[in-house]
């Protein structure tokens, strides 16, 4: 299984961002996807996650209302859409696979990550 991240990049706080997640070598469409991040000296931490057929997402309380978090099965694409961005933002961001139905929050719960996409926020 492959997970290739991308979209990251460098932008002002109160910019936007769409970060993409494709996957190989696994049926996609059966497993939960999540995103993650990890700041300098900082545990990865949960984002957002979406079960498999899209119906249900979960959030991060700091990140509820400004991401979204979204799933395109034909492609075989994960997206996260960041608006309104922080500072605090600033991270490696990460996408996994969850080979469950339930959209859990904890990083042992992931059995695949892709390599991660540099997002930074500038004020």
């Amino acid at each position: 299984v492959q997970l290739q991240a991308s979209g990251g990049g460098l932008v002002q706080a109160g910019g936007s961002l769409r970060l993409s997640c494709a996957a190989s070598g696994r049926t996609f469409s059966r497993y939960t996807m999540g995103w993650f991040r990890q700041a300098p000296g900082k545990e990865r931490e949960f984002v957002a996650g979406i079960t498999y057929s899209g119906f249900t997402t979960r959030y991060a309380d700091s990140v509820k209302g400004r991401f979204t978090i979204s799933r395109d099965n034909a492609k075989n694409t994960v997206y996260l859409e960041m608006n309104n961005l922080k500072p605090e933002d600033t991270a490696v961001y990460y996408c996994a696979s969850d080979n469950t139905l339930l959209v859990h929050t904890a990083t042992l719960d992931y059995d695949y990550w892709g390599q991660g996409t540099q997002v930074t926020v500038s004020s």
